[in-house]
């Protein structure tokens, strides 16, 4: 048998050994944080409106893999209505929602560095 043959096998078992993970932060394992063994959520006040709410239209990964303040999320919300389709919402599940995203995902500052001053960088070769 060919090797390339077996290609998408390996692909089929990544696939399905990706699938099988928790989408969990490394930072959330550390701190015990428990997890919606389905949705991948962080489990705290407000997980189950998003579960219902969220993931009725997109995978939970799209809430895992952001960050925001309340404003930011608020601004998501307003863009998935008025452009996504996204119902309407009552101010109480608004509420709750906002909560639970901007608590639970909030933004990090302590990820990459900021860029370095352009007079730091050493000079590029391949300009003329």
């Amino acid at each position: 048998m060919k090797a390339y043959s077996k290609l998408p096998l390996y692909f089929l078992s990544l696939t399905l050994a990706c699938a099988a993970t928790s989408p969990v932060r490394a930072d959330d394992a550390a701190a015990n944080i428990k997890t919606d063994a389905q949705s991948g959520l962080k489990i705290a006040p407000g997980w189950q409106a998003v579960k219902a709410n969220c993931t009725a239209c997109h995978s939970a990964k799209l809430i895992t893999a952001q960050q925001g303040d309340r404003e930011t999320w608020l601004k998501i919300i307003r863009w998935m209505q008025n452009t996504q389709g996204l119902w309407a919402l009552d101010h109480t599940t608004e509420n709750t929602l906002l909560n639970y995203l901007a608590t639970q995902y909030p933004p990090v500052w302590n990820g990459r560095r900021a860029n370095l001053p352009a007079g730091a960088m050493p000079p590029n070769p391949w300009l003329p």
